[in-house]
């Protein structure tokens, strides 16, 4: 029961789903329910597939992966896009450590990051677009809940940047233990549709090995840059690793039309 607490406390502060109002809520279970990320993940990308199924009967590909994001960008309430444009702000903006993590806090949002959200959801809307109604599927299923354990590793890994904001993650710090129950959590879903051949296992675990490249790339900077991570980072790290992925799906899909 405390387990399930700790789910539906992670659900409600990364998203705008009701909860049951059983579950209550204590400040410590917002530190303890990171390990629930990725699970967020599925149930985010549930209702981005959910859409697109039933948009992609009647209208073009293209269309219903603009109603699919545009249906997980309200589920969420654009958490991990406005992540992403801060951090585009901040890094492109901030010449120091101080002034970067002070554009970050802005919650206006500047050129970098207009252009870079822009940009990042084209790419990812145009990279759905290519695939076939089961392999768009099968890559939401697989991108969310791994790009938010690629966002997870970062608690883990690195030390937070600041005392306050309002990016504040969810949790600041995450034992191993946690974050192995956030590894089978985001392992689980991808695992199963590739064991249904919804998507091949080279190109699950090729999109597996880019996302970690890209984690690791933009945590390098976020250390050198602001000396840790901060909860506009860890939007950043999710939406870069989720359009990675789509980006590998895209290459497999035209890999196995060549051969």
């Amino acid at each position: 029961m405390q387990q399930l607490r700790l789910f539906f406390t992670a659900l409600q502060f990364f998203t705008r789903l009701p909860i049951p109002r059983w579950v209550g809520f204590d400040p410590d279970w917002l530190h303890q329910s990171s390990r629930y990320f990725p699970l967020v993940g599925a149930v985010v990308a549930a209702i981005g597939t959910a859409v697109y199924w039933l948009a992609a009967h009647a209208l073009p590909a293209s269309l219903a992966v603009l109603l699919s994001t545009a249906a997980t960008i309200y589920a969420t309430g654009a958490f991990h896009e406005d992540g992403f444009a801060d951090t585009c702000d901040g890094l492109g903006g901030g010449m120091t450590r101080e002034r970067a993590l002070e554009i970050m806090k802005d919650s206006r949002i500047g050129a970098y990051g207009a252009i870079g959200i822009l940009l990042m959801l084209a790419v990812k809307c145009t990279a759905l677009a290519q695939l076939a109604p089961s392999a768009a599927i099968a890559a939401m299923f697989a991108a969310h809940p791994l790009s938010r354990l690629m966002a997870s590793a970062l608690i883990w890994q690195m030390q937070y940047a600041r005392s306050e904001g309002k990016s504040k993650p969810l949790a600041q710090q995450m034992r191993g233990g946690e974050f192995l129950i956030a590894a089978a959590t985001a392992l689980l879903p991808p695992a199963i549709i590739a064991a249904m051949g919804w998507i091949a296992w080279s190109v699950l675990l090729a999109g597996l090995v880019a996302m970690m490249l890209g984690a690791w790339w933009l945590a390098r900077k976020f250390a050198q840059r602001l000396g840790g991570y901060t909860g506009d980072c860890l939007g950043a790290v999710q939406q870069l690793t989720e359009a990675v992925f789509y980006l590998c799906a895209v290459a497999g899909a035209g890999l196995a039309a060549w051969n």
